[in-house]
């Protein structure tokens, strides 16, 4: 078998740590939780440390952070498809828009259910990911003004999760000077400058944070004690949340070349071997889980002296070279993780969650 296990108290360790940075500097922030997939213990984890938003990209997990506890102010953080538009509202307190057609869906859903709903609208500044254009979008809020049961409450933009373009004090400026443009323009106040993510924690730090920026969005940072502008550890956070153990089923030694004529494995690889190990063999422990289940180019074994040479999709292989550490079939590798490892294996109904 193969478990995760999650660290409770290194987690509550980061969220005191963020939560005393950004009051520090007057700014609200919400955790990004998609990476629990919706798992109802761990996010009981989060209200149990006194979370009081979690943003989500996925309606069935804030459909059960609802669940847990229905005063969680939850934000959903991609663009909503139109025909979830009834869930939207019924699930999201906030959502981040970038359709006119997709905000007017939300008003009429809004008005059937008898409610106002906030809507944060994201504009492109770079990224190429989701965005309205800059000179697209006073046009675009007048629109959205106009609107029942519809409550404009900030303005945000998206950076780095796709092409990578880090945010800057300046694209954090330009950000700012859009809001006090619309809110002279509209005579309207606009509370939140959403322009802070994990990557953006760095400037906090540097001194080049807009002091108009009030509003992050924190997944990363928050459960791997990252930053990933530099892609370095967080000073004063934890960074192994998080711990992966799998299950030696067999442990043989075997040869360290296969025989045969090589193809195309399960990913598509043809693999090499260099010629003059084909006399050499090594122990060999083949671990109960897979690709199905774990990124592997993000799974770190802790013990340093093994490696991972192969996998299939229920299996994964460690060379244990002459197995000095004295493994034996049913003791457990231990692994580090990254983000997308760990976000595959919350998604993974193989492998067994617990709660350290």
């Amino acid at each position: 078998m193969a478990f995760l296990t999650l660290d409770r108290n290194k987690l509550e360790k980061n969220f005191r740590f963020l939560q005393n940075l950004f009051e520090k500097h007057n700014i609200r922030w919400t955790i990004v939780s998609k990476l629990l997939c919706g798992y109802k213990p761990y996010l009981e984890v989060l209200h149990d440390m006194g979370v009081e938003r979690l943003c989500d990209s996925r309606i069935s997990n804030l459909k059960m952070i609802k669940e847990i506890s229905p005063d969680i102010e939850t934000f959903y953080i991609k663009p909503p498809a139109q025909g979830n538009v009834d869930d939207i509202v019924k699930y999201a307190d906030l959502s981040f828009n970038t359709e006119i057609e997709t905000i007017k869906a939300l008003s009429i859903e809004a008005k059937k259910q008898n409610k106002v709903h906030k809507v944060l609208i994201m504009i492109e500044m770079g990224e190429l990911r989701e965005g309205v254009l800059r000179e697209e979008f006073l046009d675009f809020y007048e629109s959205v003004f106009e609107l029942p049961n519809i409550e404009v409450i900030g303005i945000g933009t998206n950076l780095t999760c796709m092409y990578g373009v880090l945010p800057s004090h300046d694209k954090l400026i330009q950000l700012s000077l859009y809001v006090k443009v619309i809110e002279a323009k509209f005579n309207r106040k606009i509370p939140f400058i959403s322009g802070g993510t994990s990557v953006t924690i760095p400037l906090i730090f540097q001194n080049l944070l807009p002091a108009d920026i009030n509003h992050f969005r924190v997944g990363e940072s928050f459960f791997m004690g990252t930053e990933p502008y530099h892609n370095e550890p967080i000073e004063g956070m934890c960074t192994n949340i998080f711990e992966l153990s799998a299950e030696i089923i067999e442990l043989t030694e075997k040869p360290v070349v296969p025989d045969g004529e090589l193809g195309e494995n399960l990913k598509g690889d043809t693999m090499t071997f260099n010629e003059e190990d084909r006399a050499n063999t090594s122990f060999r422990a083949i671990l109960d889980l897979g690709v199905l289940d774990v990124d592997e180019d993000q799974a770190r074994l802790q013990d340093k002296s093994i490696e991972i040479v192969g996998s299939s999709s229920d299996v994964l292989v460690v060379d244990l070279g002459e197995n000095k550490q004295n493994y034996k079939v049913g003791d457990y590798i231990k692994f580090d993780l990254g983000y997308l490892a760990i976000l595959r294996i919350m998604n993974s109904r193989y492998i067994e969650k617990r709660i350290k």
